[in-house]
């Protein structure tokens, strides 16, 4: 009696093991299956209005006003939350340039230290607050082979819902391609731009 008594004891022990057991594997399959869709509902940001600048932000990128603009970045700013940001000091005017969501960032593992010369395209416009502004399509480090992308030819940002991964490093067809649409193919790659935007200030 009591050899059975141990047996049913053993039996039951056995049966908690086995629920337990499905229980975390039925638990680490769903969150690996819900993974995916909280990252593309991460990804799809919305758009805001920045405090500081009343820019539309990421949708505001305006395809009227796309040019290129060289310059040295002077200090970057890498929020919990809005677009990373920096500080770009061309020829004869200032520009803060918006880039991208801090995860898309880090995920680039994009590095353009204080004193870097780049080349920004993006769609330039003038803040509430008086400064001028390039929501970035891309950053090229002057002297190398090296291309931040964060949107595409049309301007949509490539952390957004069903657009393609970011991308460093080496890009094909160069900087500034004029193909898609971009509102600007070539002009304008001194300092200062090819839009009408922010020209005439100092």
């Amino acid at each position: 009696m009591a050899q059975v008594t141990a047996l049913l004891q053993i039996s039951k022990a056995l049966k908690m093991t086995v629920i337990r057991t499905s229980i975390l594997i039925l638990m680490t399959a769903f969150s690996f299956i819900a993974s995916p869709f909280m990252q593309v509902s991460y990804a799809q940001e919305k758009d805001a209005i920045l405090s500081d600048s009343g820019i539309v932000y990421p949708g505001g990128y305006d395809l009227n006003t796309v040019g290129d603009v060289q310059g040295k970045i002077a200090g970057i700013i890498i929020p919990e939350s809005g677009p990373v940001r920096m500080t770009l000091i061309a020829s004869q005017e200032t520009y803060i340039v918006l880039t991208s969501p801090n995860w898309y960032w880090k995920d680039m593992k994009a590095t353009v230290p204080d004193g870097t010369e780049v080349s920004v395209r993006g769609s330039k416009s003038v803040g509430k607050d008086g400064n001028l502004y390039i929501i970035a399509q891309e950053i090229r480090v002057i002297g190398s082979k090296q291309t931040l992308v964060f949107r595409n030819e049309s301007g949509k940002a490539l952390w957004s819902g069903g657009s393609q991964a970011g991308r460093t490093g080496i890009q094909g067809g160069g900087f500034g391609s004029s193909a898609g649409g971009s509102g600007s193919s070539s002009g304008g790659r001194t300092g200062g731009g090819s839009s009408g935007m922010g020209r005439g200030r100092r």
